[in-house]
């Protein structure tokens, strides 16, 4: 597994596997995208800058996050 922060776009992407993906979904501020067999492969969470500051603090309050 694989994790990545483009500060560029504002995304988080976490790579699952090494295989190709050959379709994305999208729901909300996260895109899943899946291999042939319908495995998931790479997950992006767009306007992760706030995801990720919501995160931390969500650890302190042991709260829940939701994504953007």
């Amino acid at each position: 597994m694989k994790v990545k922060y483009s500060r560029e776009v504002d995304i988080f992407s976490i790579r699952l596997s090494h295989h190709p993906f050959d379709y994305a979904e999208e729901d909300g501020g996260l895109i899943t995208h899946f291999s042939k067999k319908g495995k998931p492969v790479l997950l992006e969470i767009q306007g992760a800058g706030d995801f990720l500051l919501s995160s931390i603090t969500s650890l302190i309050e042991e709260s829940e996050v939701t994504l953007p």
